[in-house]
């Protein structure tokens, strides 16, 4: 388990099973297979603060029994309610999904929005190596003569076009969608022949991310019960002529790598495959990757209770704050629609071994 810095053993308050709601009704053992998959992520980045002892302990665990698997998280495991600085215990949750787009290995007519790779001057500098109390901050940029500069943002990246020293992986059809396919981190394309190409995260420009929603409410192009994936994509579809000023709003650009084909979900930051409904995106500074995470908020534009234990193993660019969490939905079209319209309040608990309780 990385070490934790600071700022997240103030933003935890030390709960019982009886505050979190809806614990008994859960299907924790639908939860099972996304945590031993956390326990495979853990093993691979240190196994301190317990989490060695008690992932050992899950082996015998029968994970089709509801009954058991919430004994043993009884038992191994104490739950604290996640704070914001401020003290506030309510947080933001919103949804993202695996897309699928249509694309080709060659530009041609149709398929003319192409997919980069990482640049090759693309500088990665960690401040911690010179200065520790800045652990896990890195920034990205590029060399300008002798001095590093911030790397390109997304319309001067569009701007350079094939001047980009960057390997073009794909080209798919439609802007809005490559747009929303950097925004999720992962997604797969489907070929002309039928084949299908699988794309993770691979890095990103450096720049901040900033919402294109936002924007186009602060704009009054769109309502704010309106400014939701589906409705971002119905305004492009209206204003072709204004969408590449629309999309450069937000400076960031993410660059991709391909990787394997399989049924699985997409790798999340912990290194694991995601589980549709059952894996979350956090904050690393507030939640440990890897650590299971009760999450009570409600389903998409409803008020309908969605409280579900879930397992922190992605993380965003969007994804700031103790409170805060994205729920990963699945892959494809019903999933999309349902993180498109996911905006909704939460809370939310980490369990943490006894060893790892914040001091």
């Amino acid at each position: 388990m990385p070490a934790v810095p600071p700022p997240f053993s103030r933003t935890l308050q030390p709960a019982t099973w009886a505050d979190l709601p809806g614990w008994t009704d859960d299907d924790v053992a639908a939860a099972w297979p996304a945590f031993l998959q956390s326990c495979r992520g853990i093993a691979g980045k240190g196994n301190g603060n317990g989490w060695k002892r008690v992932c050992e302990a899950a082996k015998p665990v029968d994970g089709k029994s509801r009954a058991e698997v919430r004994r043993f998280f009884e038992q191994h495991l104490k739950p604290y309610a996640i704070l914001s600085g401020d003290g506030s215990a309510s947080g933001l949750v919103t949804g993202y999904y695996e897309p699928l787009l249509r694309g080709s290995r060659h530009k041609a007519k149709g398929y003319e929005q192409p997919v980069r790779g990482v640049p090759e001057d693309l500088l990665t500098i960690d401040l911690s190596a010179i200065f520790p109390e800045l652990k896990d901050k890195r920034v990205r940029g590029r060399l300008e003569g002798n001095k590093v500069v911030p790397y390109w943002s997304r319309g001067e990246i569009v701007e350079r076009g094939e001047r980009l020293p960057a390997k073009t992986l794909l080209y798919v059809d439609d802007a809005v969608e490559l747009f929303f396919l950097q925004v999720q981190g992962s997604g797969r394309v489907r070929l002309p022949d039928g084949g299908m190409v699988r794309l993770n995260y691979a890095d990103q420009n450096g720049h901040p991310y900033q919402s294109i929603g936002k924007a186009l409410v602060e704009r009054g192009e769109l309502k704010l019960e309106e400014a939701s994936m589906q409705g971002i994509q119905a305004w492009a579809r209206a204003n072709p002529s204004r969408l590449d000023a629309l999309l450069n709003v937000n400076p960031s650009y993410v660059f991709f790598r391909e990787v394997p084909n399989s049924d699985g979900g997409p790798l999340g930051a912990l290194g694991v495959p995601l589980t549709a409904e059952r894996s979350i995106a956090v904050d690393p500074r507030s939640v440990p990757l890897g650590a299971p995470v009760f999450l009570a908020t409600t389903r998409p534009n409803s008020g309908q209770p969605l409280n579900r234990l879930v397992m922190a193993q992605d993380t965003g660019g969007a994804i700031k704050g103790a409170v805060r969490a994205d729920f990963f939905w699945g892959f494809g079209k019903e999933a999309g629609e349902q993180a498109g319209r996911m905006k909704q309040t939460g809370r939310m608990w980490v369990l943490l071994p006894p060893e790892s309780a914040p001091k």
